[in-house]
């Protein structure tokens, strides 16, 4: 049974003018692709009834990078809104508040971590374990570390994500990105 192609939550342009509707197709045309190395290789074969989250767990090397990059891009998506997403749970915002000192504080740690990270790739709000909230900078198609990492909240920093509509000003992208992020469903991932 061939995997889906993750969907966008909202029409292309409900981002705009932040983030565009070119930049939008870039990223479903890279999830395009993606789908369909991971269809061609698991065609066939004991993986091709596990599911995309199966082969995260199963999969190895290329095909293990692929699955995560479109997990990832999933991931990523389900949490942009075009208006944002109002606030934090209060158990989220206690979090931010007890791990970070609060908002401010948790978007200079998690902008500073994007702002560092060389090349592509990806920034993670995780909660290890049962404990604290972490900021994990990933490069290339990584997932955060840590069988107990629960993730909350993905930046995409992969070119395709910001370059049509910021070039290199990633400080920019991020600006953009804060303001369509859907708390709700972050705190939703909250366990």
């Amino acid at each position: 049974m061939p995997i889906d192609l993750p969907t966008l939550p909202h029409a292309r342009d409900a981002l705009a003018p932040r983030l565009s509707a070119r930049t939008l197709a870039a990223q479903e045309e890279i999830a395009r692709t993606l789908l369909a190395r991971i269809n061609a290789r698991i065609a066939g074969t004991a993986l091709d009834e596990v599911g995309l989250d199966g082969l995260l767990d199963r999969a190895q090397g290329a095909l293990h990078r692929d699955a995560a990059e479109l997990w990832s891009h999933a991931f990523y998506w389900d949490a942009l809104a075009p208006l944002g997403g109002g606030t934090p749970s209060r158990a989220l915002a206690a979090a931010i508040e007890r791990d970070y000192g609060g908002s401010t504080g948790l978007r200079r740690e998690f902008d500073a971590a994007a702002l560092a990270l060389e090349g592509s790739g990806w920034v993670w709000l995780v909660r290890r374990g049962h404990g604290p909230l972490a900021i994990v900078a990933v490069r290339g198609s990584g997932l955060p570390a840590g069988p107990e990492d629960t993730p909350l909240l993905a930046c995409d920093l992969w070119e395709h994500a910001y370059y049509l509509d910021y070039q290199d000003r990633r400080a920019a992208y991020l600006d953009a990105f804060w303001k369509h992020v859907d708390w709700r469903v972050v705190s939703s991932r909250l366990r």
